[in-house]
């Protein structure tokens, strides 16, 4: 084997910590991106552990499937907000430093993916203990701002991105999924080297087709992944659809979890096929990507979309929000796969276009397919491994 990727190869396997608050949590981007390079930087021959929350399932259990060790915190407590943060069904841990240390120094690197409570505390016991870390970027400000209803209000945005800003800068280097994201902490000038790096999506994304199942045999199939919250903005999808001059046919699935199913459920139920809102496994995501015709992205704020890469990347054309304040954009391969954000009629005349056109549609689904081999997560993990040995390097 040859150049650098033969080169990573033979160097010697690295102990790595990753530290997130929730790890175990199917429905969660972050828990998701985190388990799969978990297991991907053990399969190249790493040794992987997490330090996080536990989970409903046995600790043990969950070991035995994985082989991944977990140190468990307790979850955090915060009186008066308890309640909005189950609302949103996330989970932050407790950092307990006898826990904290005792990962810590296993380590030969710690690589934080959350910016709360544990994340910050590993990252000081690391720093106290000599043990080089690194970071992570997911949490957008935009992504807190809107579920507490200050989206668009930029000094709230701006004090988000400089309280992290106290976070990270204390990492020498911090992965970013997307260039626009990179930018953005850019702009308000974070110090740390960045690496743009994708989440990578999973081998088993890749193009094919399945007969419709019998409920959506006969219909025109969109689908739109991603969690159920404000600046996802699928209101904007099924107002589309209630415009588009084929909504008779149109069958929305929504696939996610998060506060506002029921109001979606209610905006789209004078639908003449209401939507099928569901949260699904992995495995039956792919054969639901598989029955579908279209794949819609409407989302306002987004660091990646890991969701928009693994449909586009089995087959289907994507219609993306182009929003100012979204990466997504960047996957669009010309103008028919972008609307104009928040903007219901754009998206109909969008959606109608490809409904007309499939035989055009059937062409971009192949080119979309390839362009989706770029996102391969061995690839997207291997430049993470390279984040991690210069982070050992530079000591």
């Amino acid at each position: 084997m040859s150049g650098a990727a033969g080169q990573m190869r033979r160097l010697a396997p690295v102990k790595i910590l990753l530290v997130v608050d929730q790890f175990d949590l199917a429905s969660n981007g972050t828990a998701i991106s985190t388990r799969r390079f978990a297991v991907e930087l053990q399969r190249r021959g790493n040794e992987v552990r997490v330090l996080t929350t536990a989970s409903d399932a046995p600790p043990a259990e969950l070991e035995a499937q994985d082989g991944i060790r977990r140190y468990l915190v307790p979850q955090l407590s915060l009186p008066g907000v308890n309640g909005i943060i189950r609302k949103q069904q996330v989970t932050l841990g407790r950092p307990v430093r006898p826990i904290i240390v005792e990962a810590v120094q296993w380590a030969e690197v710690v690589h934080v993916t959350t910016p709360f409570w544990l994340g910050p505390a590993a990252g000081k016991a690391a720093r106290e203990l000599g043990v080089p870390a690194t970071g992570a970027f997911h949490c957008q400000a935009e992504n807190i701002t809107y579920n507490l209803g200050m989206g668009r209000f930029a000094p709230a945005n701006w004090l988000v991105y400089a309280i992290q800003k106290r976070i990270w800068d204390k990492f020498g280097h911090v992965h970013c999924p997307s260039s626009f994201i990179a930018g953005e902490l850019r702009r308000n000038r974070y110090r740390s080297k960045l690496h743009v790096v994708s989440n990578g999506v999973g081998p088993d994304f890749i193009y094919r087709k399945l007969p419709k199942s019998p409920e959506l045999d006969g219909s025109f199939v969109i689908t739109m992944i991603g969690r159920l919250s404000p600046e996802k903005r699928q209101d904007v999808l099924i107002e589309a659809v209630k415009r588009s001059r084929y909504s008779d046919r149109i069958q929305i699935m929504l696939a996610g979890t998060g506060p506002r199913r029921e109001r979606l459920a209610k905006r789209g139920a004078s639908l003449a096929r209401p939507p099928i809102i569901d949260f699904y496994s992995e495995q039956r995501l792919q054969q639901v990507l598989a029955m579908s015709d279209l794949y819609v992205h409407a989302s306002d704020i987004e660091i990646e979309a890991i969701s928009c890469i693994e449909a586009f990347a089995s087959g289907l054309v994507p219609v993306i929000a182009n929003s100012k304040k979204s990466a997504t954009p960047q996957f669009a391969l010309d103008e028919r796969s972008l609307f104009a954000a928040g903007k219901p009629a754009d998206l109909a005349a969008k959606i109608d276009y490809w409904i007309e056109n499939s035989g055009e549609r059937r062409r971009m689904e192949a080119r979309y397919a390839e362009a989706g081999l770029a996102y391969g997560l061995g690839r997207c993990v291997e430049q993470i491994e390279n984040m991690f040995r210069e982070a050992i390097s530079d000591g």
